[in-house]
């Protein structure tokens, strides 16, 4: 049995299709999961129960973390090391192994141009803390023999039908959509790198089904050289076929849009991401698996074909 903590999200749905590559056996855990391929087992579980948790990953021979708490530091804070300390607990206390679906936000934020497994682990924000501080804890586990686990690792993403947990959907895609003007934070003219999900998920599900990858840290595969801000914008317009307006956002502007999106809100602390080149490396996963991504153009091709025509 492999199971998903926190199905039906924009991981956690390309997750469950591209297991099924590997196992007809899949569990389905959320609030109100619904079946992506026809053999799942569905669980409803609050997934802070410990109690739900525990029946949640009991029989389970690798679970998989894609969980997204609501985008807030109060609620991280508050939410992620309970969660990650029970998680831990009950896969060494079931002898399953686990994979975690991660991000980037525990860097060094002087060492954002060509971040490896390898970057320093020094978290510029509050929530970068956070996860560092479950990072560190799943490895803790895997150096004391304790767990097999392993941590798949994803820059910004963005793909099909994932609204409200991208911040590229939010700020171009979705207002460029509408004929309105996008928003571009800090500086347009800095690289930024955005991992597809279809890719992040089918790589996912490979790690989690392969032995040598356990008790690593892996960058998802990511296209190389990634756009400006600019070039972003221009190119999700072109397939829009809609002109590319778009403003930068500054520190300032970015509260005032918070009262009217959240998710700019909590971004703001976040801004050091696009005021200097952010370039996310996943060569050795493409080494090791042979595994390539989806070029920039095509993602943003089947995103607009997805949800926009």
């Amino acid at each position: 049995m492999q199971t998903i903590l926190g199905s039906g999200g924009a991981i956690g749905t390309p997750l469950a299709k591209a297991l099924r590559t590997y196992t007809a056996d899949i569990r389905l855990v959320s609030r109100n999961p619904e079946k992506v391929n026809e053999t799942d087992e569905c669980v409803a579980a609050d997934l802070l129960d410990p109690a739900a948790l525990e029946k949640a990953i009991r029989g389970s021979d690798v679970v998989y973390v894609t969980v997204g708490f609501p985008y807030s530091y109060s609620v991280w804070k508050k939410n992620w090391p309970p969660f990650v300390d029970e998680v831990l607990r009950l896969c060494e206390t079931e002898g399953c192994k686990l994979v975690f679906f991660d991000n980037v936000y525990m860097y060094d934020s002087n060492h954002l141009d060509g971040m490896t497994e390898e970057t320093p682990i020094r978290p510029p924000s509050k929530k970068g803390e956070v996860r560092a501080q479950i990072a560190r804890s799943i490895m803790e586990k895997v150096e004391q023999g304790r767990l097999q686990a392993l941590i798949a690792r994803s820059a910004d993403f963005y793909g099909p039908s994932i609204q409200n947990t991208s911040l590229l959907t939010e700020t171009v895609f979705k207002p460029l959509s509408e004929g309105k003007t996008a928003n571009w934070m800090a500086d347009d003219s800095m690289p930024h790198s955005f991992t597809y999900t279809s890719d992040a998920a089918r790589a996912t599900a490979l790690l989690g089904n392969s032995e040598e990858a356990y008790g690593q840290v892996w960058h998802l595969p990511t296209a190389g050289h990634p756009p400006t801000g600019k070039e972003w914008v221009q190119a999700i317009a072109g397939e829009l076929r809609t002109k590319p307006k778009y403003r930068v956002v500054s520190k300032t502007m970015m509260r005032i849009l918070g009262w009217f999106m959240p998710v700019m809100r909590e971004s703001v602390e976040m801004m050091y991401q696009y005021n200097r080149p952010y370039v996310f490396d996943s060569s050795k996963f493409e080494r090791t698996f042979g595994q390539a991504p989806t070029s920039y153009a095509d993602g943003i091709r089947e995103i607009v074909q997805a949800d926009y025509v």
